[in-house]
């Protein structure tokens, strides 16, 4: 009834992209003077389950390692990790650490002009915690902020570009706030690596290259030319040697004067200036935005999945609460003894999909603003009635919106909300078993296309619904002042039922991070796919609306048989950035998604 669904060989067709994108790590750490930090890392020892083998023959590399591992999407920022690993730091230090080299190596997906979402493992306790340093609306903003003078929503690149899309930056708050909470090294030991990387210079990485050249936006804007294109007036080539004086000075301040030189000081000033002298609109961010933001510590979003305890963001991100729902409709069914590589186990994956992504689009905002009916949302017999809307041999059109006990007076946008697929993820394990599992996100490439001290501002506000209404009901991700938008991010820390850790995941990709979190999940869990194969895997997702296959991989073979059901199917890139660590067998096993630059290591 079909070929490859959940698992497979990565395909061909996206071999020469993915041969393009091989980070040079050897060469590059070498001309760094870095090898020392990676040396005694592990290799590709495990060997895959014999069933998990027979179903794939292509799949990233899986690292082992005894002590202590990171992933990330760039291997200087994974080889910053290790560094502070080695020097007694604890998986909130090498986050720290890992996040400010991203701010230098990938600007063009995430920084401290940004946000993110973190949770983190505490061994000792054996429980999860959650950090939200999502950005937030200007104090003034409203729901005309992305409306034309007809009351019409503008097109996304006109939202894009400017001051108007950009929101408070979270990202260094939250991660001062984990560090109060957890952090071991001293504070301005964590920014060493990226203030080294900046004075020094580092090669532009493939990705990076690539951003550059297919933006043609940088070329327009002064700041941005100025730093990305050489003097030859062309855009930077992979392997050119970049240097980035400003952030080395701004890491510096951050570094002496911890996150206060950022919300309460030069910077604040510097952002706001910037955005208010490039907004395309008018944008109202004040000095005093800054001086009023918060991270804030919630609950993790945990529930069960067969035998394991997945915990993973809740609102303002739906990427937690979707992917719980997709697992927890998908619990009425024993993948594990469907065959991985059929369509019937396929189609339940879609079929959950849309129905956890028709209840994301009604409910969920920003919990400060919209009361959110999590439990509700995920009751059991909630899930079960939501199930029970699943045929196996018939594929859903538009799934609609459950009803809850507690109906809100909230409306869904009619139209699909753009969402770019971009983002970050890194995960993190310690000598001690403290886990860090982290997405952060500056929104498009190169977010709002502003340059502030050496960093790139975000445009999250994107992420708002353009509509503020929709048949005369207020839409629950409207914009409003203070209010934090939307997220798709679904960092996740799997535990069995003791309390013990299974793995961690997350990935980049906007709305796409969903489906591909809950793939990599139901892989390794369902079927016991290594980190290897689950980030290596082709996907399919589905965001209630047609089916995607990623163009290029045998996924592709497996399109008829889902049209058969009535699945509506387009075939595309999916570019995922799956970072994966997981515990097994006393040891640590981990694999960064082949599809970019990221790499992972440990000892």
């Amino acid at each position: 009834m079909g070929s490859l669904s959940l698992l497979g060989n990565a395909g061909s067709g996206n071999q020469a992209e993915r041969s393009d994108h091989v980070y040079p790590l050897k060469g590059l750490l070498l001309a760094l003077g870095l090898m020392l930090v990676v040396a005694g890392c592990g290799s590709d020892q495990n060997v895959p389950p014999p069933r998990m083998a027979a179903l794939s023959s292509t799949r990233a590399a899986d690292v082992v390692a005894d002590r202590h591992m990171v992933a990330s999407a760039n291997p200087l920022a994974s080889a910053a990790g290790l560094e502070i690993l080695r020097q007694g730091g604890n998986a909130i230090d090498a986050a720290i650490a890992m996040q400010a080299v991203l701010t230098l190596v990938e600007p063009q997906s995430s920084g401290i002009g940004g946000g993110g979402f973190l949770l983190h493992y505490n061994a000792a306790r054996q429980k999860i915690e959650s950090y939200d340093g999502r950005e937030t609306a200007p104090t003034q903003a409203n729901g005309d902020l992305f409306l034309d003078k007809n009351g019409q929503p503008i097109d996304f690149h006109s939202a894009q570009i400017g001051g108007q899309s950009t929101g408070v930056p979270g990202v260094l708050r939250m991660l001062d706030l984990a560090h109060r909470e957890h952090g071991r090294l001293a504070w301005p030991k964590l920014f060493q690596p990226a203030i080294r990387l900046a004075e020094q210079g580092f090669p532009v990485p493939p990705r990076l290259a690539a951003a550059i050249a297919e933006d043609p936006d940088i070329a327009h804007l002064p700041a941005m030319r100025n730093y990305f294109y050489g003097k030859d007036g062309k855009p930077l080539a992979e392997g050119a040697i970049l240097h980035n004086p400003a952030l080395a000075a701004t890491f510096r301040d951050i570094a002496a004067h911890g996150a206060d030189a950022f919300y309460f000081g030069r910077f604040a000033q510097d952002i706001v200036a910037t955005v208010n002298a490039h907004a395309g609109r008018p944008t109202a961010m004040q000095v005093s935005d800054f001086k009023a933001y918060r991270a804030v510590k919630r609950e993790p979003l945990c529930t069960t999945y067969r035998a394991y305890r997945v915990c993973g963001m809740g609102p303002p991100s739906s990427g937690g609460l979707a992917v719980a729902q997709i697992l927890g409709m998908l619990n009425h069914s024993d993948l594990a003894s469907l065959p991985p590589n059929g369509a019937t186990a396929t189609h339940l994956l879609i079929e959950a999909s849309k129905l956890a992504f028709a209840d994301r689009d009604r409910y969920v905002a920003d919990p400060a603003k919209v009361r959110v009916p999590v439990r509700a949302l995920l009751a059991p017999e909630y899930l079960a009635g939501r199930a029970g809307q699943i045929h196996l041999n018939q594929a859903m059109d538009v799934a609609q919106p459950g009803r809850i006990s507690d109906p809100l007076t909230v409306g869904q946008a009619s139209e699909h909300q753009f969402e770019p697929l971009s983002t970050s993820h890194l995960v993190v394990v310690d000598d001690s078993g403290n886990i860090v599992s982290f997405t952060s996100s500056i929104e498009s490439a190169f977010g709002a296309h502003l340059m502030v001290d050496g960093f790139v501002l975000n445009n999250e506000l994107t992420d708002f619904s353009f509509r503020p209404a929709d048949k005369g009901r207020a839409v629950a991700n409207r914009v409003e002042g203070g209010k934090r938008p939307r997220s798709s991010m679904a960092p996740t820390i799997v535990l069995d039922q003791r309390d013990r850790p299974v793995l961690a995941v997350g990935s980049p990709g906007g709305p796409n991070i969903i489906g591909y979190v809950a793939q990599s999940l139901i892989l390794m869990l369902d079927w016991q796919a290594t980190p290897g194969e689950a980030a290596a895997a082709p996907h399919i997702l589905n965001r209630n609306g047609p089916s995607l296959i990623e163009e290029g991989t045998a996924a592709e073979k497996l399109a008829p048989a889902l049209a058969q059901l009535g699945q509506k199917i387009e075939i595309r890139p999916l570019m995922s950035g799956l970072n994966i660590i997981a515990f097994r067998r006393g040891q640590l096993i981990g694999a960064s998604d082949p599809r970019r630059d990221g790499v992972a290591l440990g000892d």
